[in-house]
């Protein structure tokens, strides 16, 4: 009996994965991986840390975590994997099940039959359509050669000026890149009113954008890039429609594509927005055929609509699930809720499911709880503050999404992964309630902060705790005049609370500390609505609850509490 001939298109992620899944599962099977790339099997999303100085060698991007180099001659030998480098795939013959292949050094052309075929081209950097792109000292973050060539570039000393174009994670990563390590003049353009657009929620994206100002990145919004502007063959600048950035270096971080041509060209399924479509077996609309990382499109367990999640960790899962079945063993994967965490110098953004916004889009009856407890137990030494925002449909009470701020440690990515776990089941905010958490002070406090949130959306839905909108509260601080109805009232320690009522005037910031409010409501002024402020929101629901037990129903709680708002830095917190 002939051997299975099986044929892997792509040797980065889900390839790798697959094909030696495929091995281990099929020893008999005849496996031959094919990338028109020199270098394989890296770790892209270390390319910025590896440009930062974080990782010292491009080499270690490339190497098992026993130290030995992922190359041709590693999965040939060590894994009995027959692994052809620089090899276009340029054609299928699904007729003749044959994938032709062209040796880029010699122009050489050939089939390579398959009995079954994983096509995992993953994505292409997008090339803004503008002049000069095409210069010198203009580079996407598509591929280590990239990357080596500009941190060469950078260690020569040519580089002391950039702009990095777009404000997704590979923009932010780089701009932190460029500037940490290297204290590049770093200008970071996103033509968006916000970073992470359509990923994370405006209050997240603008502490995101602070940190960015406050570690020296200007950041720009709602400019893009028109020209990139060239002297001598070689990028000088970037021009917008509002100014003109002198740069040695432009970043093009824009987004990226799926690579689906190969798929399109021998008549596969291929969404409209490019990704191939694959059932949860990970099979195209060949049977034959199979897809996996950047180059398909998966369904997001919440919304139901299908996206590309391009990460690493999702493309090895779906190489493992195309692997199984390839060998006969019905595994699936059903999709994904686009967990994702970036690390800006020292905060941590991370985020889960739907923000609030895309809930609202997809039609959600979507509220979200916003909270700001400690990382770790209050007591415990060097405790941080968390950010965090659990996003919920108010019907049926699912948890449609999660997002957060916080230290770069374990605290905010243990949040996000639990989290992430409970709303691809399908969880609600009662099953939030209940997670539970391993604790112990170092690690978290008693009530955890998953836990936390989820009280506060239940509070919500229950109508125990109104609020007024951290975006209502920015716009009174700007303008107080433009609601004389409302009162401050901080219940803070006086200490705290006693500047903002310098500032503003007892008339409108009333310092009433949390301790004293039972025996002192009734100097509050009748026919003003009372905004409760605290550090966290928690204290603030307390004093509400107290409050309507006294008759005093006209108050709103500000969630998240003076935690956020600082964050947030709005102009007239200066000072203060």
């Amino acid at each position: 009996m002939s051997m299975e001939k099986v044929v892997i298109v792509g040797g980065v992620a889900a390839g790798p994965k697959a094909a030696c899944r495929v091995r281990r599962l099929m020893p008999d099977a005849e496996v031959t991986m094919i990338d028109q790339d020199s270098l394989i099997s890296y770790g892209g999303c270390g390319i910025p840390y590896y440009v930062g100085g974080d990782v010292a060698d491009e080499k270690e991007l490339r190497s098992t975590s026993f130290h030995m180099l992922r190359d041709e001659r590693f999965f040939t030998e060590a894994k009995g994997v027959t692994t052809l480098t620089s090899t276009r795939a340029v054609a299928i013959d699904r007729r003749h099940q044959v994938v032709e292949v062209e040796d880029m050094a010699s122009g050489e052309r050939r089939d390579i039959p398959y009995d079954k075929l994983l096509l995992a081209t993953g994505s292409r950097a997008v090339v803004l359509p503008i002049a000069g792109a095409d210069a010198a000292g203009v580079f996407t973050v598509s591929d280590l050669h990239k990357a080596i060539a500009i941190k060469e570039m950078i260690a020569r000393g040519e580089v002391s000026r950039a702009v990095v174009i777009g404000g997704g994670a590979i923009g932010i990563e780089m701009a932190e890149a460029l500037t940490d390590l290297w204290g590049v003049e770093t200008a970071l353009l996103e033509f968006q009113n916000q970073l992470l657009p359509r990923v994370v929620d405006w209050p997240f994206a603008t502490i995101l954008e602070n940190q960015l100002r406050e570690h020296s990145v200007a950041v720009y919004l709602n400019e893009g890039a028109e020209e990139i502007e060239v002297a001598d063959g070689r990028a000088v600048a970037v021009r917008t429609s509002r100014r003109t950035l002198p740069a040695d270096l432009v970043i093009m971080a824009a987004g990226i594509r799926p690579r689906s041509r190969l798929a399109a060209e021998a008549g596969l399924l291929v969404s409209p927005a490019g990704g191939i479509l694959v059932n949860e077996r990970m099979q195209t609309s060949d049977p034959r055929i199979f897809a996996a990382g950047d180059c398909v499109e998966i369904a997001h367990l919440v919304s139901g609509r299908r996206f590309v999640a391009p990460f690493g960790s999702m493309a090895n899962k779906e190489g493992r699930v195309a692997a199984d079945n390839i060998a006969g063993i019905p595994s699936r994967f059903a999709g994904g809720v686009g967990s994702f965490i970036v690390k800006a110098f020292d905060l941590a953004l991370g985020c889960a499911g739907l923000s609030l916004a895309s809930a609202l889009q997809e039609g959600f009856d979507a509220d979200a709880s916003l909270s700001s407890p400690a990382d770790r137990a209050h007591f415990y030494p060097g405790h941080g503050i968390l950010c965090l925002q659990l996003v919920f449909d108010r019907r049926s009470r699912r948890v449609l999404g999660i997002q957060g701020t916080g230290p770069v440690n374990d605290a905010l990515a243990g949040r996000i992964d639990a989290a992430a776990v409970a709303i691809s089941a399908g969880a609600t905010i009662d099953s939030f309630g209940n997670i539970e958490m391993a604790y112990s002070p170092p690690f978290s406090s008693a009530i955890d902060p998953l836990n936390a949130a989820a009280y506060i959306a239940d509070n919500l839905c229950a109508g125990l705790m109104r609020q007024i909108t951290v975006a209502e509260f920015l716009a009174w601080g700007a303008e107080p005049a433009s609601r004389p109805d409302w009162l401050v009232v901080d219940v803070r320690h006086p200490n705290e609370s006693q500047p903002f009522a310098e500032r503003f005037g007892p008339s409108l910031w009333y310092p009433l500390p949390y301790d004293q409010i039972r025996r002192r409501h009734e100097e509050l002024p009748v026919g003003k609505t009372l905004i409760i402020v605290c550090n966290a929101g928690s204290r603030s629901f307390e004093v509400q609850v107290a409050l309507d037990q006294f008759g005093r129903r006209d108050n709103l709680v500000l969630p998240g509490g003076m935690y956020v708002i600082h964050r947030l830095a709005p102009a007239w917190l200066a000072g203060l």
